[in-house]
């Protein structure tokens, strides 16, 4: 069966070292390169949609908590209070607390709104250690997370913007996913807020979803509100969610957040959490999983390994030099027979191998392998950096560029 876990250390994408602790994997470079391509994306894919990024601190004073909420209906999934001087500190276990301080930072208009305010950031949860297993579950999270402060007529519309968003990002990374389902407050559990105020929020996601296929999942919803969760299944047939959707009443009642209307009036805006791909940690335990470490071009931790043959370590050393300089990650392989190395870079999931050898020098040119075990005929080095190019500039799935 195919397991992120082994992959990730055949690979050498992460490492989970009993020293660092339980669910606190370690990115190696090579999972890191990756992982650094997927944020880069992403980002840019947010700023175009209108988001403003920013940076907060990962913990926060435990009065912040209390405020949010999250200390009265989600403590047992938090780490415990850590008291220095006459404060308590506490992990956060989601960003959505600070992100409610940013639109809180200054006053608000309804000009203003929407507010979109986005960062990649780090959240803990205090995950028993028998539910935790390589990236798909573990105690410290890097969560691309959103959260969208808008008037209550515009939540349709920037739920059917996010929706867009993640199908673009899913498509982009190979994502396939198993299914939509609509979360809702389930009997006997504890949530925020008033009946009417749910009912108003469901109804606001069901019109979202309107000639989407879902299910519903009473008892799934967040303790502030219900949410449209986009599922996808591991290798192992298990089903998790990945990018999400929610609505908030809640929170902005809690931090009194308000916004000036045309009138002159104060009014409260609705807070939408939303996360386009989810978590790097489980992210990226599902890709390795679906492509069988075998990335896309565009975010392959290496994307090009130079092969010279018979002495020509100098017109490679150029050529992988061009690479770099042309944004491409490049290594140089100079040891073996070319056979072996043709056959470590496919074994290593390297999308392109370009072979240097004495007729290719003279020529200006490389001769390109593909790991699917393709070889194309000696091309200039110019042209072969411009077909390789082109395929990560387009984020396709495929080796070679659309006919």
């Amino acid at each position: 069966m195919i397991d992120h876990r082994r992959l990730g250390r055949e690979l050498e994408l992460f490492v989970s070292d009993p020293l660092a602790g339980a669910g606190l994997p370690i990115w190696l470079p090579a999972g890191a390169a990756a992982r650094h391509a997927v944020e880069e994306y992403v980002r840019e894919l947010e700023r175009r949609a209108g988001y403003r990024h920013v940076y907060s601190p990962p913990l926060g004073r435990r009065e912040l908590f209390e405020l949010s909420g999250h200390l009265g209906y989600f403590a047992d999934d938090m780490f415990p209070p850590m008291r220095l001087g006459a404060d308590e500190f506490v992990l956060r276990p989601a960003l959505c607390p600070h992100h409610a301080l940013v639109y809180r930072a200054r006053g608000r208009s309804y000009r203003d709104l929407p507010l979109r305010v986005a960062e990649l950031g780090g959240m803990y949860r205090a995950e028993r250690s028998g539910v935790l297993g390589g990236l798909s579950r573990v105690r410290a999270i890097s969560l691309n997370d959103a959260h969208n402060f808008c008037m209550l007529e515009q939540v349709g519309e920037e739920v059917a913007e996010i929706l867009r968003l993640i199908r673009a990002a899913h498509a982009a990374l190979g994502v396939r996913p198993a299914g939509f389902r609509l979360s809702l407050r389930g009997p006997g559990e504890k949530y925020v807020g008033d009946d009417a105020r749910w009912a108003r929020a469901e109804d606001l996601l069901r019109a979202a979803l309107d000639g989407v296929e879902f299910t519903e999942a009473p008892g799934e919803a967040a303790f502030y509100g219900p949410k449209i969760d986009i599922q996808v299944v591991d290798a192992a047939g298990r089903e998790a969610t990945l990018s999400t959707v929610q609505l908030d009443f809640d929170k902005p009642e809690r931090f009194d957040l308000s916004y000036t209307d045309s009138g002159g009036a104060r009014r409260r805006p609705v807070m939408v959490h939303r996360s386009l791909v989810g978590s790097m940690e489980r992210l990226f335990g599902y890709l390795i999983e679906v492509h069988e470490g075998a990335f896309p071009a565009w975010y392959a931790p290496v994307q090009l390994v130079v092969l010279p043959v018979d002495g020509q370590a100098e017109a490679a050393g150029r050529f992988a030099a061009d690479a770099a300089a042309a944004g491409l990650r490049v290594e140089v392989d100079g040891g073996g027979s070319l056979g072996a190395r043709v056959r470590d870079a496919a074994r290593a999931r390297v999308p392109y191998a370009a072979v240097v050898g004495p007729r290719e020098a003279a020529d200006g040119a490389v001769s390109l392998r593909l790991r699917d075990g393709r070889a194309l005929p000696p091309v200039p080095a110019g042209a072969a950096l411009a077909l390789i190019g082109e395929v990560v500039a387009a984020r396709s799935p495929d080796l070679l560029p659309a006919p």
